[in-house]
């Protein structure tokens, strides 16, 4: 029991001392996220193309909207089919066919990568966005997929029409890359690569240095500490007296 009491004792010392360590390297942990934090926004500056975001909404009518009675059962069919339109709004023929309307230097894959197509809950409004580092081409094919889309949906789904809720804007302010966000999480990451260097080092660094340390280790009390500068200087003197005894 004695022995488990002074390791926790001992573990509880040398957190202690480790908080204090990396207290007093505070300064070098402060300058490491400054420096990393504005590296990483220089990097998102420079090197780092702005990409915009257009979106276009369109709502599908299914043959039953023509009559003069809907049921709830056609809305819900109706509603758990915009995943289907999801998919054909993604296929090959209405890309491919995108591509060649804008003359893009885009593959099916590429393409694909720039499109995202979501659905409102229990609605059957589809959102098409795109994103591109040319706001007024991100706008240009978001409004030409949703055209494409619009007749293959009809040709192969067999729908009345799909209506236009809303056209494509043209963005103002990039959505990525996030200066603030890049910034903060290279702020954090110096720091935190900071923090591990000081602990690895205090780890690592087993000299003695302190008259606390002889006790801790050696088991050996100090009677009394001799500064580095006096000793230097009567080592000094020492020389001097004797170089003067052998004249």
């Amino acid at each position: 029991m004695e022995t488990n009491q002074q390791n926790q004792d001992e573990i509880e010392i040398d957190l202690l001392e480790l908080l204090r360590v990396l207290w007093s390297k505070i300064g070098y942990v402060i300058l490491a996220a400054l420096a990393l934090g504005l590296l990483m926004v220089l990097v998102s500056k420079v090197f780092m193309k702005p990409q915009y975001e257009s979106t276009t909404k369109m709502y599908v009518l299914s043959k039953q909207d023509s009559s003069s009675t809907v049921t709830s059962g056609d809305l819900q069919a109706s509603s758990l089919l915009t995943k289907d339109y999801a998919e054909l709004i993604q296929s090959r023929q209405v890309v491919e066919t995108v591509i060649a309307q804008l003359n893009l230097d885009l593959t099916y894959e590429e393409f694909l990568n720039k499109i995202t197509v979501t659905t409102q809950n229990d609605t059957r409004i589809l959102s098409i966005t795109v994103k591109d580092e040319d706001p007024y081409v991100a706008s240009q094919m978001a409004d030409a997929i949703r055209v494409a889309a619009s007749d293959h949906i009809q040709n192969v789904m067999n729908t009345e029409a799909v209506n236009v809720v809303d056209e494509a804007n043209i963005p103002d302010e990039p959505v990525s890359p996030s200066i603030k966000k890049n910034g903060l999480i290279g702020a954090i990451a110096g720091a935190f690569i900071a923090i591990v260097i000081i602990i690895i080092v205090y780890l690592t660094n087993d000299t003695i240095q302190t008259s606390e340390d002889v006790e801790r280790y050696l088991g050996v009390s100090t009677l009394g500490i001799i500064p580095l500068a006096e000793g230097q200087k009567k080592s000094k003197k020492k020389n001097k007296n004797g170089r003067g005894r052998k004249k």
